[in-house]
């Protein structure tokens, strides 16, 4: 089992900047891809950037790309997205995710084995 808690999110303005933590612990931090996803009300889940076991590849939904950056410190348990430009868009409940299946990181949502509860991010106009 990996237990996943994120934490950092709140109210911005657009333009802005935010910047979510994912602390895990369980299991081997560094044997899991780990992802970020996003869910707006009234939308399905969905990917925004994953990065591989040891942080050396990230993959970014185009929606973010350029404005957002994952990252992780494996001796600190924890994945970072930092998150900058925010526009109103943005606003949505940000996941963290584990993935034993792909030590890459992965697009998918089923690829996934463990969840962090949420938190929330909303971007004013």
């Amino acid at each position: 089992q990996v237990q996943l808690v994120e934490s950092g999110g709140g109210l911005v303005q657009a333009g802005g900047s935010l910047r979510l933590s994912c602390a895990a612990s369980g299991r081997t931090f560094s044997n899991y891809g780990m992802g970020w996803f996003r869910q707006a009300p009234r939308k399905e889940r969905e990917f925004v950037v994953a990065v591989s076991w040891s942080g050396g590849s990230t993959y970014s939904a185009g929606s973010v790309k350029g404005r957002f950056t994952i990252s992780r410190d494996n001796a600190k348990n924890t994945v970072y997205l930092q998150m900058n430009s925010l526009k109103p868009e943005d606003t949505a409940v940000y996941y963290c995710a584990a993935s034993s299946k792909s030590y890459s990181g992965s697009y998918y949502l089923s690829e996934y084995d463990y969840w962090g509860q949420g938190t929330q991010v909303t971007v004013s106009s």
